[in-house]
């Protein structure tokens, strides 16, 4: 005898084991509870989060009679009466499930509200369940909008999508619209335990979270995905088998490629590329997974208690959260996710992983002030890891920021920070700050030129302890404590003079950022209006009706 997929046969029969659609269950319990029912129902969410399942369980509510025969609608169906065992049979007569994606026609709505106009045959309601409903025509909507809008007192609709953009709105206004979310992790690898332990199948829980994260949110998917790995297995369903399975990674690869960062050892990462590809591994799959755990870093090292101690790679998280910086982290989790779509692009999925890796090896973020940090580290004396060509030509960057005189009366040697520099040969006036001039001098990049450029200067005082400027930004969430740092660092130092920058909150419309945006925008609307009042252009428009597509003019630079 052939086995019933687990899909099938763990199809919960009732509101009480339904999983993950509280919200849901709720307002439909308390409906039905109430004998306060709608006429349409509409049920909306991705694949295997129980449309069709929670579309059976209240047509056996609405027609349940009770195992005596003598009850009424509930919000507990008995599971014993005929219209609750022949619903889940699949051959109740007055509930009928119609598939619109291969009957979507209007002909076949005809057809479908001619028969709904009979009573039905034994049920207190006829139950008319429309899958994919947004497959129907325009037509065979409009044949439905009135029966949907006044049925005959006997008739139910329910109508199931996965895109309900695509339903006219004159059909959403006629139904209760009910949302399904996606399955979360947790409930879904709960359900797994108790399906598999019914089952008599042994398993492992990390096993469990990776075929709940591969589901994506589908309880039918992670279902398949466990009747595959329990044939897969032939056994116990354990992390191997299932990774072996899936194609996934093991997550020591991921660290593996973070350690192989931290240490700048290139080679390490063309290795464990290699060593993935020997093994067939996905790809793609890995940039995911990367992603994703570096997304456990980040939030390691910003919120350290969101870390839970049950996470297999709790304590690696924490290690590597102490040994990037921040700004690293978010660097290495954008590459990793703009990575996935050029992967398609890449002669091959190996080379397009590769290249990430080396790009998130190459674009290490800098110091705030255009040099990167390994060109630091060699100047204070510290050769990194790994150091060869590549570090040489570092040493070298930093050898040539040291000022000629130095060069000429000493070699290079490690020393302590030195203290701001002496003044430019160019002359500025400290009495007479211009301040956007500076701004696009220093020499600063990322995030902090960005900035530099939303700055507006508000007052310039001399101090004691030096020159203090109060200004405001345009963009408050750029001026982190560690920005603002860097930015008057790089001003001290272009000034020879110690300035100390305090931020205040407000609009800066003298702001570099602000006046390039206000001349491009005048700009903008120069070309606009020379294309408007231009003779020919006119001609054209009213010989032949042309019109001129809104956005598509832009100035000549």
């Amino acid at each position: 005898m052939t086995a019933l997929a687990l899909a099938r046969k763990w199809r919960p029969r009732d509101f009480s084991t339904l999983v993950g659609q509280e919200h849901v269950v709720k307002a439909l319990t308390h409906a039905l509870d109430q004998q306060r029912l709608h006429h349409a129902w509409l049920f909306t969410g991705t694949r295997g989060v129980g449309k069709t399942t929670i579309s059976r369980i209240l047509a056996k509510a609405l027609n349940c009679t009770g195992a005596d025969g003598q009850g009424q609608m509930t919000s507990q169906p008995c599971g014993k009466c005929p219209a609750c065992t022949e619903i889940d049979a699949g051959r109740y007569v007055d509930y009928i499930e119609m598939d619109a994606a291969s009957n979507r026609g209007v002909d076949d709505m005809a057809q479908l509200l001619e028969k709904a106009m009979y009573a039905p045959s034994s049920a207190r309601f006829k139950v008319y369940m429309i899958d994919e409903v947004h497959m129907l025509t325009g037509h065979a909507f409009n044949a439905m909008l009135k029966t949907l809008e006044e049925p005959p007192p006997h008739i139910k609709f329910i109508l199931a999508t996965t895109d309900p953009q695509k339903i006219p709105v004159t059909v959403l206004s006629r139904c209760l619209q009910f949302n399904l979310k996606q399955m979360p992790v947790p409930s879904i690898v709960e359900h797994l335990q108790k399906v598999l332990e019914a089952e008599s199948v042994t398993y492992d829980m990390p096993a469990l979270r990776i075929l709940a994260k591969a589901a994506q949110g589908s309880m039918r998917d992670a279902l398949s995905l466990t009747d595959q790995a329990i044939a897969y297995a032939a056994g116990p369903v354990n992390e191997a088998a299932v990774r072996a399975m899936l194609g996934t990674l093991d997550e020591t690869y991921l660290i593996g490629v973070l350690n192989a960062l931290q240490a700048k050892d290139g080679a390490a990462l063309v290795s464990i590329a290699d060593e993935m590809a020997i093994k067939s591994l996905s790809f793609s799959l890995a940039l995911q997974d990367l992603a994703s755990l570096l997304q456990k870093i980040a939030l390691a090292q910003t919120v350290p208690s969101a870390v839970l101690d049950d996470w297999p790679e709790a304590g690696d998280v924490r290690r590597l959260a102490g040994l990037f910086g921040k700004e690293e982290v978010q660097l290495y989790y954008q590459i990793a996710i703009t990575s996935r779509p050029d992967l398609s692009l890449a002669p091959d999925e190996q080379t397009g992983f590769t290249m990430a890796l080396l790009r998130m090896l190459a674009f290490k973020p800098g110091d705030g002030s255009g040099s990167p940090k390994s060109a630091g580290a060699v100047r204070g004396g510290s050769m990194p890891t790994g150091s060869g060509p590549a570090a040489a030509k570092a040493a070298t960057v930093g050898a040539q920021g040291i000022s000629a005189k130095t060069q000429a009366t000493a070699p290079v040697a490690p020393q302590p920070a030195p203290a701001p520099a002496a003044k430019p040969a160019i002359q500025i006036n400290l009495d007479d700050p211009d301040w956007q001039s500076w701004m696009k001098a220093i020499p600063v990049r990322g995030l902090v030129q960005q900035l530099a450029f939303q700055t507006e200067l508000q007052k310039w005082e001399e101090t004691p302890a030096g020159i203090r400027a109060t200004v405001i930004v345009g963009m408050p969430q750029l001026a982190s404590a560690e920005s603002v740092n860097r930015l008057q660092e790089a001003l001290s130092n272009y000034l020879g003079q110690q300035v100390k920058i305090l931020v205040e909150a407000g609009k800066a419309s003298q702001s570099i950022a602000a006046v390039e945006a206000k001349i491009k925008q005048e700009k903008q609307e120069g070309a606009e209006q020379s294309i408007a009042n231009d003779d020919f252009v006119k001609t054209i428009q009213a010989e032949f009706g042309a019109t001129v597509v809104p956005g598509s003019i832009r100035p000549i630079q």
